[in-house]
């Protein structure tokens, strides 16, 4: 019997290679060939964590790869076919629910890991339920009627098109929750891939002054941060971040600050209220805070600071991400700095996180080298 290898999560910090049965495909699904599976901070943060599923876990939520075999009402529904190059989010919606008729899939009940034990998504879901395919981590991944799947534009490599997870944000969270668009001024902190990604849609928009922080271990981050448009970068271990941002905006302070430091503790969020302008900013948050000492809530109010929460992409963002990915207009090739195989995922996933490789970016794991 054909088997599927996959690299699967049994316990924190504990990968197996192991082997499922090759599904069969329904009329209405599809089975993708999976190309690269980008890592982010979330598979690092994962990684190290108890199994929240119930069971083990093939990880992988940034998945492109090439349509291998489509049922004909899949074909029918989404227009996909065998040999098509894709993007599949992570969210697998239950199109019926008043988010999914919105178009908010993103927030249906049907994608929620943490509340609903019955509900799937890509790289969080446990492979105990079948057909067990329900990561990038692996040589090919299940897709149902309910997947929602992207055409990779044309000229667009798959190790290209595994940013495209990162760009989508950068380009809900910036643009569609936080505004910015022409003459805006952005503090965005973190240059990881997300915050490169926040600095590529700010400047696509028309943001006239842009400003990245980062510490000692991102040196190399913050001078690709700079071929991708930002206007100043400070590390924020060799100079006062506030003082320097002042001294940028003269004393003006910024109209949004963005937190791409993944839950890096509260710093930055206290860095962010104060870099932001007297009055109106807009902050936005993203990874999970569970705790928040003196949180300054005066500020918030006497300066009328909106706070915005990042959580995950739209359709809409991922068209557009694509398209800036096929503009070819910035230097995105600075991005996708490294690949493993399957074997190396253990390594894969530490090298994010910073202990493996070095100047990491975007890492794509390609399951087939």
């Amino acid at each position: 019997m054909e088997t599927v290898k996959a690299a699967v999560k049994v316990g924190p910090n504990q990968i197996e290679i192991q082997e499922f049965p090759m599904p069969e495909i329904a009329d209405d699904a599809a089975l993708m060939r999976v190309e690269v599976a980008g890592i982010c901070g979330t598979d690092v943060k994962m990684f190290k964590e108890a199994l929240k599923t119930g069971g083990p876990v093939i990880m992988g939520h940034e998945n492109i790869g090439y349509i291998a075999k489509a049922g004909k009402d899949f074909t029918a529904r989404k227009g996909f076919k065998e040999g098509d190059l894709v993007f599949v989010e992570h969210y697998v919606m239950c199109g019926k629910c008043e988010w999914c008729h919105k178009g908010e899939y993103r927030h249906c009940e049907n994608t929620d890991w943490r509340s609903n034990p019955d509900g799937i998504r890509y790289g969080y879901s446990t492979s105990d339920k079948p057909p067990h395919l329900w990561g990038g981590f692996a040589q090919y991944m299940y897709l149902p009627w309910n997947s929602v799947v992207h055409k990779v534009p044309d000229g667009v490599t798959p190790e290209l098109a595994g940013l495209v997870t990162p760009m989508a944000n950068g380009i809900e969270w910036a643009l569609f929750d936080c505004g910015v668009g022409y003459n805006s001024t952005v503090l965005i902190q973190g240059p990881g891939q997300q915050g490169l990604s926040q600095t590529i849609a700010c400047k696509q928009a028309g943001a006239s002054l842009i400003i990245v922080t980062g510490t000692n271990k991102d040196k190399a981050r913050l001078e690709v941060a700079k071929k991708l448009g930002a206007d100043y970068v400070i590390n924020v271990q060799e100079e006062n971040p506030l003082q320097r941002i002042m001294e940028i905006t003269g004393g003006k302070g910024v109209d949004v600050a963005l937190d791409c430091t993944a839950g890096a503790g509260t710093a930055p969020i206290h860095l962010g209220v104060e870099a932001l302008k007297r009055k109106g900013g807009t902050l936005l948050i993203q990874g999970e805070m569970t705790d928040f000492p003196n949180f300054p809530i005066g500020k918030i109010t006497v300066k009328y600071i909106t706070i915005k929460s990042a959580r995950g992409h739209s359709y809409r963002a991922c068209e557009l991400a694509l398209e800036q990915l096929a503009s070819k207009r910035f230097p995105l090739e600075l991005l996708t700095t490294h690949r493993f195989g399957l074997k190396d995922t253990e390594y894969a996933i530490k090298s994010v996180g910073g202990e493996g490789a070095a100047d990491v970016v975007h890492v794509s794991l390609m399951p087939w080298m």
